[in-house]
């Protein structure tokens, strides 16, 4: 691999084969991967995570999202969390399985990566590969998390838009998620619309989202059929209203404050205090050339 100075603008030239390599170097944690980090030119890509329980329609919906995008002339990554393999620790599902019509397509870039055993929907190493993706040159990033219910909140802390999948067979569920996943969403969507009760259980979805508690943004739920791409325009004219509103800005020093969170606990400091880094990140995060990995060596040094 070539210097880590000279990665940055190779990655923003498009070169997704350099792409993949820095991506395994990140999640086999490969000599200099923290150096690579540290070195990489992260812009500001809108990330949106998509979660809910399985078997929901989160693949279609993500496949139909990239079409609309990419319909756009929108450059994306999508970045696929799967059950681990019991036996290798690999992902069980592959990308050109799901994303298949979009595997010849130059201006989609997808990754499968397992689990390996985190309960939060999500591998360990999202966050790090998501910001080497940013430092590629994409116009969007999507991840999809495994789809294991209730505990899968981490995407909230990921995400700048977090999409919430659920179907009208969910609806014994609900009670199960409202103390997880049901309160991070920003968007709900109430897939497979075309069945019995969906109108009732849609109804009982905004009513919950409007119990939540903020002024600048209430959740929409969006009636989706994935199998009949109806419902993703819609999806994705709520997604660029959440992203446009001041929900978002107000959630941005919290998520760099979760990520910092997360990256110094790794260092065993956990006797760092959040609201302290929040407050540090809120003075830095503005400032030309702000690298997040430079700032939390600063921390841990």
């Amino acid at each position: 691999m070539k210097s880590f100075s000279a990665i940055s603008q190779q990655l923003r030239s498009g070169d997704h084969k350099l792409l993949a390599r820095c991506i395994s170097m990140v999640e086999n944690e490969s000599e200099g991967w923290m150096d690579l980090l540290q070195s990489l030119d992260v812009t500001p890509v809108p990330v949106i995570g998509i979660t809910g329980p399985p078997g929901a329609g989160k693949s279609t919906l993500i496949s139909n999202l990239v079409q609309h995008y990419s319909k756009d002339g929108k450059k994306i990554a999508v970045l696929a969390v799967d059950p681990s393999s019991p036996f290798h620790h690999g992902s069980l599902l592959g990308d050109r399985l799901r994303m298949s019509l979009h595997f010849s397509n130059p201006g989609v870039y997808i990754r499968s990566v397992a689990a390996r055993g985190s309960l939060g929907g999500l591998t360990d190493k999202a966050m790090e590969i998501t910001d080497v993706m940013k430092a590629a040159d994409f116009d969007l990033i999507i991840i999809e998390t495994v789809g294991i219910g209730q505990s899968e909140t981490e995407i909230a802390s990921l995400a700048d838009v977090t999409v919430l999948v659920l179907v009208p067979e969910s609806g014994d569920e609900i009670q199960t998620l409202k103390a997880g996943v049901m309160e991070i969403a920003d968007i709900y969507v109430v897939n497979k619309a075309d069945h019995e009760d969906a109108e009732k259980f849609a109804d009982s979805v905004l009513w919950m989202s409007q119990m939540k508690h903020n002024a600048e943004w209430t959740a929409p739920v969006v009636k989706s059929i994935a199998t009949q791409d109806s419902g993703t325009k819609e999806l994705i004219e709520n997604i660029g209203a959440f992203l446009s509103s001041g929900a978002v800005n107000s959630k941005r020093t919290l998520l760099f404050a979760e990520k910092a969170y997360r990256l110094i606990a790794r260092e065993r400091m956990k006797d760092i205090n959040k609201s302290a880094l929040a407050e540090q990140l809120q003075q830095k995060i503005n400032e030309k050339g702000f690298n997040l990995y430079k700032f939390v060596k600063s921390i841990v040094s």
